[in-house]
């Protein structure tokens, strides 16, 4: 059963999900603080375990899952941005900049999830949903963090 249109939705997702993997990795690696490694680790996590599950349903379909991530696009200047950020050790701006990633991520997920034209099969529809609620999670998380250091 293979639906060109679900597989081009589900390696978009894919494709946001390598994103984070890669922006988290390398903000693990720039900090020095060691809570935002934690966060960063565990964020890192949520992408990683989506990136499987987003992998299987591909390949049971007969598609092929795409590689990296997108160079071009809104994500890539983010992880720009955290990483000038870190270099300046501006924990607030490093937390502006990865709540701006999520902000991105979960809008993905959002307008994949809300298109109809998608025809996006039940069981499917429910694995991107709880996807998109880790990702929210996660988000918030980075939103708490970010909102403490904006009250010192």
């Amino acid at each position: 059963m293979k639906s060109e249109k679900t597989i081009a939705v589900l390696n978009e997702l894919l494709e946001i999900n390598n994103d984070r993997i890669a922006g988290y990795e390398t903000a693990a690696k720039e900090t020095q603080e060691s809570d935002l490694k934690t966060l960063f680790s565990e964020l890192k996590q949520t992408s990683q375990k989506n990136k499987a599950e987003l992998v299987s349903e591909i390949q049971k379909m007969g598609g092929t899952p795409v590689e990296g991530t997108k160079a071009t696009g809104k994500l890539y200047r983010v992880w720009m941005d955290i990483k000038a950020a870190l270099t300046g050790k501006d924990r607030k701006a490093i937390l502006n900049s990865c709540e701006f990633g999520e902000d991105v991520a979960l809008k993905t997920y959002k307008e994949e999830l809300d298109n109809k034209d998608n025809n996006i099969p039940a069981e499917l529809q429910t694995l991107l949903q709880n996807q998109y609620r880790l990702i929210q999670q996660d988000h918030n998380k980075v939103k708490v963090l970010r909102d403490a250091v904006a009250v010192k």
